[in-house]
């Protein structure tokens, strides 16, 4: 990268240039990006790059120096200095696309850091609300009574106090396609919304575990901040997000090991590690859209399993489908967004692990010894899809950081919104 002219601390300069980078790859120029972001936060410096051309350059290179430049402050009283970032273009649209972009992954990464004794079910539903109300979604919102069929929601959610578990349901429509909204494609986006998960009675130990667990609600996050970006951009795709958020806590109203549950749909459940929870209210939903839409396609969204993370480390995401080709299109979206996933087998000699004595399924794979937590726990949820276009992606690796760099402050990375925004804008 060539060298940025930053001035000494103290001194008075309002404007940085980035003029070029030795390696024009989208990779490059994110690295460059993240960067300078990180080096202005909080800073109140305008920023003007001049070494992005294409639309693709400007899409990743512009979000990467917006995640860079990012950062979270509870302290509403604090003024925070944020700089300007400046793209010298005259690609416009390709502007317009990236700032749409970057304030999802704001969004997302607000949500994700916010504390869980600020952030429950209700919280969320609130902040769902705030985003259907600015960008003209469709927004309907179930608790308490309304939620009977919903089984493994309710088997988590309960075990917290109140306000209990929310099921929301976002859906975007293009502008004017109300009316011929079924010739369009259907996505649905199931994300996992645990606001925080001490694993229940089957306790997170050692406790160290738990201190990431606010950020277990990223998939729905990002499900979240996807549908706020496809409203500025219009696509011409219909697509509902079903958000299920719970928090998994440790109470007398817990569900315990050996418990059986009724998930949506009918399907019952032997219980066995509360810990497994995500996969619960994730069925849930699948087999909620699968009755109610029938989508064209349908793409569930969560931080499921450490196991995902054995192999892939914290760069890829796990996507588990049947549909080699939609996997091929899927792998090239996120090598281009910067988010990327890799193809995972679901391993038919693995469903024997899903085997109970007195229910349909026991939700944690326990039967048998094949160390493949991640497989298995994608076998249960196709048991909820039935003939659905479907994807699993288990993002437990890349949606949370450990420490902060490139373009991730430590902790929720907002994984997932420009995999899905590119994805979903591709069938257009």
């Amino acid at each position: 990268m060539y060298e940025i002219p930053v001035a000494a601390e103290g001194a008075d300069v309002d404007r940085i240039y980035l003029v070029g980078v030795g390696d024009s790859s989208l990779s490059a120029l994110r690295t460059a990006g993240a960067a300078l972001g990180k080096k202005v936060r909080g800073k109140a410096i305008e920023i003007v790059s001049l070494c992005a051309n294409t639309p693709d350059e400007i899409k990743a290179h512009g979000a990467s120096l917006a995640l860079g430049a990012y950062q979270w402050n509870l302290k509403t009283d604090k003024t925070t200095e944020v700089p300007q970032l400046v793209l010298a273009t005259t690609e416009s649209g390709a502007v317009t696309t990236t700032s749409a972009i970057a304030e999802a992954l704001y969004t997302a990464r607000d949500l994700i850091l916010t504390p869980s004794n600020i952030k429950n079910p209700l919280w969320l539903a609130e902040e769902a609300k705030k985003v259907a109300e600015a960008k003209g979604l469709a927004i309907n919102i179930l608790a308490g009574k309304e939620l009977a069929r919903f089984g493994g929601l309710r088997a988590v959610g309960n075990s917290s106090p109140q306000p209990g578990p929310r099921f929301i349901e976002i859906t975007y429509t293009p502008k004017g396609k109300a009316k011929s909204a079924a010739a369009l494609p259907h996505v649905v986006i199931v994300g996992k919304g645990i606001t925080f998960d001490t694993g229940g009675v089957s306790l997170k130990r050692p406790y160290e575990f738990m201190t990431a667990m606010k950020s277990d609600m990223a998939g729905a996050a990002a499900a979240l901040a996807t549908l706020g970006a496809l409203a500025d951009l219009q696509p011409k795709v219909k697509v509902t997000a079903l958000m299920m958020c719970a928090e998994n806590a440790l109470s007398g109203t817990a569900q315990r090991p050996s418990d059986v549950i009724t998930q949506y749909g009918g399907t019952t459940v032997e219980i066995i590690n509360t810990d497994a929870e995500g996969r619960l209210v994730l069925a849930d939903g699948l087999a909620y859209a699968k009755e109610k839409y029938d989508p064209d396609y349908l793409v569930d969204i969560a931080t499921l399993t450490g196991s995902a993370t054995l192999g892939l480390g914290r760069q890829y995401a796990a996507m588990y489908t049947r549909d080699d080709t939609l996997a091929k299109e899927m792998v090239a979206i996120g090598e281009k967004s910067g988010e990327r996933v890799w193809h995972m087998p679901l391993v038919d000699d693995y469903q024997d692990s899903l085997a109970s004595d007195v229910a349909d399924l026991n939700h944690a794979g326990d039967k048998g010894d094949y160390s493949a937590g991640s497989v298995t726990a994608a076998l249960f949820l196709e048991h909820f899809v039935g003939d659905s276009r479907w994807v699993h992606l288990d993002i437990a690796g890349p949606a949370r950081s450990e420490n902060d760099s490139g373009e991730n402050v430590k902790g929720g990375t907002g994984f997932g919104v420009r995999f899905l925004i590119d994805w979903i804008v591709s069938l257009s």
